[in-house]
């Protein structure tokens, strides 16, 4: 299935995608498509309906794939070629680090360069949507706690994350730099999370092209690892990394400005097209 939300900001409601690309209202079933809404019998429930008894509706903005996020966490460094564009060393082990849940924004909707910033930069990731609750488990029984996948930009202003004393959750928070979606994509429709294509566009030109295959730590191991740190609950959001590409890694830099549009996708996961504004 394809899930997603739909409306105006904070006021959201659920909704599916069917096999016409129709957006089928899903609030006579459930009241927002957030984290209790997504553990394999409740998403069984939903599969078993009909789309076509569900009511068609043309909205006016699509909004974040999963409300009231809990946890918003990513993984660096997580493809080598990237890790070498940004002048670091492939990490040991996964690095951790968090993006503020209020930089959830939706899938069109503006970004904002944050005021003072000079170096705001794109990363298409593939976002894993936990489903169940993940405490110490192991890797063969982590995507078994996935309940699906989205595509995610993880908007990063550089000047703040890498000059201002090296704090990567400050140059990733701000409002707007987290779009998720268009959709969450159940786990059953992508047997392989690990063969995914990803391509981001600024202004027309392609800057990043990759693919899932080349992580460095892959989806299971991700979802393994972090729950030895902390408990992952239903709705936490993981982007798993980006692939080569990033304005930091040009020669010369490039950086987003005003009136730039960037547009971006994960293989089967849907599209996301984000103009850019000011603060």
């Amino acid at each position: 299935m394809k899930l997603l939300r739909y409306g105006p900001k904070g006021q959201e409601k659920p909704g599916l995608l069917d096999g016409d690309g129709q957006v089928r209202d899903l609030s006579g079933h459930l009241d927002d498509l957030t984290g209790g809404a997504l553990s394999d019998a409740a998403l069984a429930i939903l599969a078993d309906l009909d789309p076509k008894t569900l009511p068609v509706v043309i909205p006016d903005r699509i909004g974040p794939c999963v409300g009231h996020v809990g946890k918003f966490i990513c993984i660096g460094l997580n493809y080598s070629d990237h890790a070498a564009e940004a002048g670091m060393e492939v990490p040991p082990e996964p690095v951790i680090f968090a993006k503020a849940t209020s930089a959830i924004c939706g899938p069109n909707d503006a970004v904002e360069i944050p005021r003072g910033a000079v170096k705001t930069d794109w990363e298409v990731e593939l976002g894993v949507v936990i489903g169940t609750r993940a405490k110490y488990i192991t890797e063969a029984d982590a995507l078994d706690h996935v309940a699906g996948y989205c595509v995610v930009n993880d908007i990063s202003e550089r000047d703040f994350q890498i000059q201002r004393a090296g704090q990567w959750t400050k140059g990733k928070s701000h409002d707007t730099f987290g779009p998720i979606g268009p959709y969450l994509v159940t786990r059953d429709e992508v047997p392989d999370p690990q063969a995914l294509r990803l391509t981001l566009d600024v202004n027309g030109t392609r800057v990043q092209e990759g693919s899932t295959a080349t992580m460095v730590y892959g989806v299971a191991h991700v979802v393994a690892y972090l729950s030895q740190f902390m408990t992952l609950e239903p709705g936490d959001i993981i982007s798993t990394g980006t692939p080569p590409g990033v304005g930091m890694g040009m020669t010369p830099q490039q950086f987003l400005s005003e009136g730039d549009e960037m547009v971006l996708e994960v293989e089967g996961l849907g599209q996301q097209r984000l103009k850019v504004t000011r603060a």
